[in-house]
């Protein structure tokens, strides 16, 4: 499996594009406005996009998604608790003072709680981890011959976890999540949050002010 993680936005969000080895499938995660970036990545590996997903509809994390879908050809998926914020698309360009107003593109399929979504021989799981949004979703990635890494979004950082005051939320919901759906796994998984440095479960575990 080819795995990459790179910053994308003004806010640093992180994307991260999985591809699998044998048949050049590829998913990417929050592309946010990073299209340009995303593409080129794409063509360096010789890779065809089959799904773009979001770990939820903020700005940062889902701008150009329209223009990503056309470029790609990808399918686009969104937990259905993010859509009436993701239809605020507009309204957030103008709160974060971007000049262009990004468009609201039609949401191809549902990310469903406990669904896998494959590409050859790597499988994403889907886990609801609502709190930072009504929506919000991280994601476990595996593959046989790799240990289990967990892309959180905006719900699980490195010391920290995302804010829960921005509506419909409580800093309860997102701590439950992450107790609930993430606590489970091992120590050692690696962790990928949507802004800023990678961690470990057990780092986190034992060490988050917010979860000891």
């Amino acid at each position: 499996m080819i795995f990459e993680t790179f910053s994308v936005g003004a806010l640093d969000c992180n994307c991260s594009i999985l591809i699998d080895d044998r048949t050049k499938d590829a998913i990417v995660i929050d592309g946010g406005d990073g299209v340009d970036e995303v593409m080129k990545r794409i063509e360096r590996h010789g890779a065809n996009v089959r799904y773009l997903i979001h770990t939820h509809a903020h700005i940062d994390h889902i701008c150009d998604l329209g223009d990503l879908a056309e470029r790609s050809g990808g399918s686009s998926l969104l937990h259905p608790g993010d859509l009436p914020l993701y239809a605020t698309l507009p309204m957030q360009a103008q709160w974060v003072g971007m000049t262009r107003i990004p468009r609201v593109a039609t949401i191809d399929a549902d990310l469903v709680d406990g669904d896998i979504i494959r590409i050859g021989d790597v499988e994403l799981a889907v886990l609801h981890t609502p709190g930072h949004t009504p929506g919000s979703c991280c994601f476990a990635v595996r593959e046989a011959a790799l240990p289990t890494t967990l892309l959180t979004g905006d719900t699980l950082f490195a010391g920290a976890i995302g804010r829960w005051d921005l509506g419909g939320t409580s800093m309860d919901d997102i701590v439950h999540s992450i107790h609930t759906k993430l606590m489970d796994f091992a120590d050692a998984t690696h962790v990928i949050p949507g802004h800023g440095p990678s961690t470990t479960i057990g780092i986190e575990r034992r060490s988050n002010p917010y979860l000891v």
